[in-house]
C-alpha cells in the first residue's frame, strides 16, 4: 500500500500504466476501488493514478480538513508528490465537485476534467433519516439492510461481492469525513461560477440517478463541455459501466470537446 504525505495527512494512492497522465478520485465515503474496472481497461495507454481522500478507505482519518477546498489542495499535493505538471483529473459524485473546484482555481494544472454523476454545483440534499443509516452503531442485521438497498438501488447489477465492499468502505469513513464532506458538499454553492470554466470538460451521468437534472443543469453551464449520458445507469456510474466509462474516457481524452459548435468551426474552417 503506497502513502504520500499529502499536506500533513497520510493519503492512499496507487498508480499503474505509461501515457498520458489521468488522475481518478472517488465520491463521499467512497474508494479508490470504483476505479477498478476502469483503471484496468486503459492502463495499457495511460498513466493513472488512484487516490483515496482524507478520512476515507486507506488513507488516514485526520480531524479536519474535510472541505472541497482543502480536498482540491489534497489533489494538488498529490499531483506534486507525482510529479504531473498537468493531467486529467476524473471525480465520481463528492470527486466531482472536487473538480469543479479544481476546474475554478486550479485550472493551468488541468489538461482535461471529467465529472462522472458529479454531485450539483449549487450544493447537494439528501434525506437526513437515508443518511443517518451509515453513522448509527450497526450490527450484521444493519448492514444487511444497507447492502440489499443498495443493490435495489443500482439500475444494473455488478456484484453481491462488490456492493459488500462498497458498503464496507462506507461504512468505515471517518466522523469526520462523514460529517465535514456532507457540510461541504451542501455549502457549495458555485454554479454560477461554472461559466469561468474553460478546460475542455466531459460530463458523464446516468440517466437513472436522482442527480440526472442537476448534472444537466451544471452542464449547461459550462462553456466548453461535451455530455454522455448513459441509459438504464444509476448514480454509481464507474461500478455499473465500467467498460463503456473506460471507452468514453479514452475517446474525450483523444478527441476532447466536440459540440455542434465545435463541428460547424471545423466546417467553417474548411470553406
Amino acid at each position: 500500500m503506497a502513502l504520500a504525505n499529502i499536506n500533513g495527512v497520510d493519503l492512499f494512492f496507487d498508480q499503474i500504466g505509461a501515457g498520458e497522465p489521468l488522475l481518478f478520485h472517488h465520491g463521499y465515503t467512497g474508494s479508490h476501488d470504483s476505479w477498478a474496472g476502469i483503471v484496468d481497461r486503459l492502463e495499457d495507454r495511460y498513466q493513472c493514478t488512484v487516490m483515496d481522500c482524507r478520512g476515507a478507505a486507506d488513507s488516514a482519518h485526520p480531524e479536519d480538513g474535510y472541505t472541497v477546498a482543502q480536498m482540491a489542495n489534497d489533489v494538488i499535493g498529490m499531483a506534486d508528490h507525482l510529479g504531473l505538471q498537468s493531467f486529467t483529473y476524473i471525480g465520481h459524485s463528492m470527486g466531482g465537485v472536487i473538480g469543479m473546484q479544481l476546474g475554478l482555481e486550479y485550472a493551468d494544472r488541468l489538461t482535461k476534467l471529467i465529472l462522472v454523476a458529479p454531485a450539483p454545483a449549487d450544493g447537494i440534499a439528501m434525506p437526513e433519516e437515508m443518511r443517518a443509516e451509515y453513522r448509527k452503531p450497526w450490527d450484521d442485521k444493519d448492514r444487511g439492510a444497507l447492502l440489499r438497498r443498495q443493490l435495489a438501488g443500482n439500475a444494473r447489477e455488478y456484484g453481491a461481492d462488490n456492493v459488500a465492499s462498497q458498503v464496507d468502505r462506507a461504512l468505515s469513513v471517518s466522523q469526520g469525513h462523514y460529517d465535514g464532506c456532507w457540510e461541504s458538499l451542501v455549502d457549495f454553492q458555485r454554479g454560477d461560477e461554472l461559466t469561468n470554466i474553460q478546460t475542455p470538460t466531459l460530463m458523464i451521468a446516468g440517466a437513472a440517478d436522482s442527480l440526472i437534472a442537476a448534472n444537466l443543469k451544471d452542464f449547461q453551464r459550462l462553456p466548453n463541455a461535451s455530455l454522455h449520458v448513459f441509459s438504464r445507469v444509476s448514480h454509481q456510474v464507474p461500478r455499473e459501466v465500467p467498460s463503456a466509462v473506460a471507452r468514453v474516457i479514452a475517446d474525450f481524452a483523444e478527441h476532447g470537446v466536440v459540440t455542434a459548435r465545435t463541428l460547424a468551426d471545423r466546417a467553417m474552417a474548411k470553406v
